[in-house]
């Protein structure tokens, strides 16, 4: 299972923002902060606006801000709003089991679909806040390394 692009932004958006809290950010800044494109950014940004997760002010002095609390905001949620086909097989695109000889028995589907609904319950067990506490660097500079090195070096 793989998120798109678009989902990755929103999440990256909504760091930036739950890291700064009660305070306006602009488009320009997130975008240039995490070497995403302007135009790609701004359509992220409508679609969280649209849905509620965030605010927006338009004009010179505007910006965006969280318009909920980090800690009322479930990753889980957002995934599920961001991503327009969260569809694992091909037959979960259409009608009844879109064209698969094995029609609505297929258990295949159904695990799939359980599998798909278990992921979203395991990201919505995190919130926003509970993410942003984690993270050493809340919204790192992209040049430089904000992560430990995973793997240490032996010893032996």
């Amino acid at each position: 299972m793989r998120l798109t692009e678009f989902t990755d932004h929103a999440l990256r958006l909504l760091m930036y923002l739950g890291a700064r809290y009660g305070r306006m950010a602009t488009i320009d800044e997130v975008a240039r902060q995490y070497g995403m494109s302007r135009n790609h950014l701004a359509k992220v940004v409508n679609e969280l606006a649209e849905v509620g997760v965030i605010m927006t002010v338009r004009g010179r002095s505007g910006g965006i801000w969280l318009a909920q609390d980090p800690r009322d905001i479930r990753l889980g949620e957002v995934v599920r709003r961001t991503e327009p086909n969260f569809h694992m097989a091909q037959c979960f695109g259409g009608g009844d089991a879109a064209g698969c000889p094995f029609g609505t028995a297929c258990l295949l589907r159904w695990s799939l679909a359980q599998a798909t609904e278990a992921y979203l319950a395991e990201l919505n067990r995190l919130s926003l806040a509970e993410l942003l506490a984690t993270a050493r660097t809340p919204a790192p500079d992209r040049h430089q390394a904000t992560l430990a090195p995973c793997i240490k070096e032996s010893t032996s």
